[in-house]
């Protein structure tokens, strides 16, 4: 067995190797005496799942132990998504939340997340005093069983609350009048019919696309909203009769986007729209926060409209703290999470989906018109990332590699600096980058670049295969 670890979102593994029923029970046991050392337990807890294999029966499974240890449970009664169990976890005043989700991997991983009594992802203190007490559980501590004294698990449905949360936070009416024709692919995910629940009936429609739950996420790699797994989505489009394609990952806290032409937009390119959006049409203003693998657009929307941007390793567990810490506007990542002022220091894929049909009826553009302008202000920045399966066993060897190596130039840019705020990051003149950084729960090699031109992308990605000596 694996040793049992949390990484850049929870724990995860693969279902029936290291993600089996005794395991999840040792790690809630282990959640439940942090809960009880922290003072939390009185307040009791939230737990949901998404829609992925026996993922109602281990939320059930974390609820026996959880009430065994003599803590008020509230559990799911249907899938719903990361988000809306965030949001229970806030608006009942409980202590903490499990949610048992893999998010975006392939559809044999199942994954374990805990929620602080905010609705945020459990910082790196937190999942670090959970995994010490795990060996003296697994080793023979058996996790407690609920008793007749145990308090009951009540059974809820967290998403009606979480519908109304999302109203609150848009203009519904608005886009409810606006007349859009918009086609949503819930990836057989949490999220299913939500967007549609939210915007009710009027002269704007939803045509959804896989919104029924299916464990197998057929038809992709995984329920993860980027190009490759949602042509279906962005064929409909390009056909006609759409206006804007929305996409949301397994547990509904991630946005894909696809403009009025079939076109998919990267989460770099939805991230800086959503942030221009609440800075010149909302007008709000506030800091922003930024993972060290999100896109430079938002430094410079920071520049142009005065407010700080604050940069954090890649997770929620660092953004969302950092969000709090410094009250943030907004906060965002690459791999298409988004967090607002007001809502959850959560990312939701549902909401920002919202906040971007808002962005399109209040200016009256078609998503391609508004990126235009958005480059328009701060330049063309273009990405890409590629992702490359490892054994564990080389591991050691690349990141040796790569901390030793000190290319002049990449891309044929000056190599400005190199840091290793998570992973290793070159910065090149002009504010150009390339970062090679092992995943937090696959065991893959990431190397993201963002330059001016898609050439470039090309050409510094190869080199960062040839620094890792992963050709």
């Amino acid at each position: 067995m694996a040793e049992i670890r949390f990484g850049t979102d929870g724990w995860r593994a693969v279902i029936g190797e290291d993600f089996t029923f005794d395991n999840v029970r040792a790690v809630t046991q282990a959640t439940a005496q942090w809960m009880q050392r922290a003072g939390l337990a009185g307040q009791g807890a939230v737990v949901g799942y998404d829609t992925r294999l026996h993922s109602p029966e281990f939320a059930e499974a974390v609820s026996e132990v959880l009430a065994g240890n003599g803590i008020a449970v509230a559990l799911a009664s249907a899938a719903a998504p990361t988000p809306a169990i965030s949001h229970a976890v806030r608006a009942r005043g409980a202590g903490a939340g499990v949610v048992i989700t893999s998010s975006h991997n392939p559809p044999e991983w199942n994954g374990f997340k805990v929620k602080q009594a905010v609705g945020n992802s459990a910082p790196p203190e937190v999942t670090a005093e959970i995994e010490a007490a795990l060996p003296d559980i697994l080793a023979g501590g058996a996790p407690a069983e609920p008793t007749e004294t145990s308090p009951p698990v009540e059974r809820f449905d967290p998403r009606p609350g979480y519908v109304e949360a999302l109203r609150a936070f848009v203009d519904i009416e608005r886009i409810r009048a606006a007349g859009l024709r918009i086609a949503v692919d819930s990836m057989h995910g949490a999220a299913g019919g939500l967007t549609a629940r939210a915007l009710g009936e009027g002269a704007t429609t939803v045509h959804e696309l896989r919104g029924e739950p299916d464990p197998a996420f057929p038809g992709m790699h995984a329920p993860e909203p980027i190009a490759r797994n949602l042509e279906g989505l962005t064929a409909l489009i390009g056909a006609g009769g759409y206006d804007i394609g929305l996409a949301t990952d397994g547990d509904g806290d991630r946005l894909g986007l696809v403009d009025e032409r079939g076109a998919f937009l990267n989460q770099h390119q939805a991230f800086a729209l959503l942030v221009h959006y609440l800075l010149d049409v909302r007008g709000e203003r506030g800091p922003i926060v930024r993972s060290i693998t999100s896109t430079r657009m938002i430094d410079r929307l920071g520049e142009r409209f005065g407010v700080p941007v604050h940069e954090t390793a890649v997770g929620f567990k660092f953004l969302g703290p950092k969000m709090l810490e410094e009250d943030a506007l907004v906060a965002g990542e690459e791999s298409g999470g988004y967090a607002l002022r007001g809502h959850i220091p959560e990312r939701d894929g549902i909401l920002s989906g919202l906040l971007l049909l808002d962005y399109v009826v209040r200016t009256g553009k078609p998503l391609s018109r508004l990126l235009a302008e958005l480059y328009d202000l701060v330049g063309r920045h273009e990405y890409d990332r590629v992702d490359i399966a490892l054994r564990p066993e080389d591991r050691d060897a690349i990141a040796a590699r790569v901390a030793a190596a000190d290319p002049p130039t990449i891309a044929g840019l000056r190599v400005a600096s190199k840091d290793t705020l998570d992973g290793y990051r070159f910065t090149l003149e002009g504010g150009w980058w390339l970062l090679l950084r092992f995943s937090g729960t696959e065991p893959l090699l990431r190397i993201y670049a963002e330059m001016s031109s898609a050439e470039l992308v090309q050409a510094a990605l190869a080199e960062g295969r040839g620094i890792a000596g992963v050709d």
